[in-house]
């Protein structure tokens, strides 16, 4: 039977070994690292901040859905056209928190780096024209995520810099791209939030894309109901 400290040096290596496993795939092969858990010690929660006079619209998501590339195609960016300046918009994620501290997948790792790569367009350029637009790119082919083929390309469609997003996500030996996951999958779990595509508007839930059929949804899953909701309420902030 191994003693403790064997076992502790046998996991500590396991964790140096994803690490340079990472890079190596982020510079030879897919454009993101291989997402160790392990490391996701290292993270921090995030302070939520809010813009005062826009109203909160939120959409949760994850990269490789189908429901997720129906409700942006057809309500969150028709919507975003009309509104953009009367809401403070977020794309969040959803995963599973793990006990140690990392984040599971529905769909496994290769939606984990999607997501990622996701947020770091955000990071990178808040703008929601330009952010929305390079994850609508990537999921209206979302099967093919995160093919570095289909990364690129979206990234030059939208004036996206591939090596920043690359530095985003390779940052701190992949620490800093498991840390904006970790942030945003524990918002989505604040707000018990477990299904995508899950449209949340002033903080409340607006509207549920789920199995290829709108859900709960009072108001109607139509683009001209949302935005008479948003301007509603934007008038009486």
């Amino acid at each position: 039977m191994a003693s403790p400290r064997r076992s502790r040096a046998r996991e500590l290596l396991l964790v140096i070994m994803c690490f340079f496993v990472g890079f190596h795939l982020w510079t030879h092969s897919v454009a993101v690292p291989f997402l160790p858990q392990q490391a996701a010690e290292f993270l921090a929660p995030t302070q939520e901040g809010s813009v005062n006079g826009l109203v909160p619209f939120e959409a949760h998501i994850i990269s490789k859905c189908p429901d997720t590339r129906h409700a942006l195609r057809n309500l969150i960016l028709p919507v975003m056209q009309k509104i953009h300046d009367k809401v403070d918009f977020k794309l969040s994620y959803i995963g599973k928190p793990t006990a140690n501290g990392g984040v599971d997948c529905k769909h496994g790792p290769s939606e984990c780096i999607g997501n990622i790569i996701e947020l770091c367009a955000h990071e990178l350029y808040p703008d929601p024209k330009i952010y929305l637009g390079f994850v609508m790119c990537l999921t209206k082919d979302y099967p093919q995520i995160p093919d570095r083929t289909l990364i690129e390309d979206c990234a030059l469609e939208h004036a996206i810099d591939f090596n920043k997003l690359n530095e985003c996500a390779a940052r701190d030996e992949t620490a800093h791209g498991i840390e904006l996951l970790r942030n945003s999958v524990q918002r989505s779990a604040d707000a018990n939030v477990t299904i995508s595509c899950t449209i949340r508007l002033n903080n409340e839930v607006y509207c549920i894309r789920d199995d290829d059929q709108w859900k709960d949804c009072p108001n109607g899953p139509g683009v001209n109901d949302l935005v008479l909701a948003i301007e509603k309420l934007y008038r009486s902030s």
